[in-house]
């Protein structure tokens, strides 16, 4: 909370009561992959004033300042999950077909082939976006 609170100092915001308690969910729905309507089903509980909006406005400006990735898993929705480690590539999700779960794999398995694409191409990359979809264990 200290170092998201320094960098919303050094973008010009503040860690707001309702900023924090958006912050706090996601942070214990760690690995859920929360859209916007689900982040403000779980704050709403804890800060009932709080609108969708403001959800919407906080997200859209924690993803500016890189503490949060946008997930597009085409299930019509964006979802979000903080980015801690701002200095990490994003990891790769498995994405169930039959029941929607959503498989964290933590390791970079590209590293290599970014290596090739940025010597062959003289293009430097930042990060890629890798989603497999497929049927579950608890599905198959």
């Amino acid at each position: 909370m200290e170092q998201l609170k320094l960098k919303l100092k050094e973008q010009g915001f503040k860690l707001t009561p309702q900023r924090r308690c958006i912050v706090k969910i996601m942070l214990t729905s760690k690995g859920k992959h929360l859209s916007s309507e689900e982040i403000y089903d779980e704050v709403k509980n804890e800060c009932p004033e709080i609108g969708l909006a403001t959800v919407y406005r906080t997200l859209q400006m924690l993803d500016k300042i890189g503490f949060t990735n946008k997930l597009n898993l085409d299930d019509g929705c964006l979802r979000y999950e903080l980015n801690l480690d701002q200095d990490a590539h994003n990891h790769h999700h498995l994405v169930c077909k039959k029941c929607g779960k959503i498989i964290e794999v933590e390791e970079d398995l590209l590293d290599h082939l970014e290596t090739k694409i940025e010597s062959n191409y003289n293009f430097k990359i930042y990060d890629h976006d890798v989603k497999f979809y497929g049927i579950c264990s608890e599905c198959k």
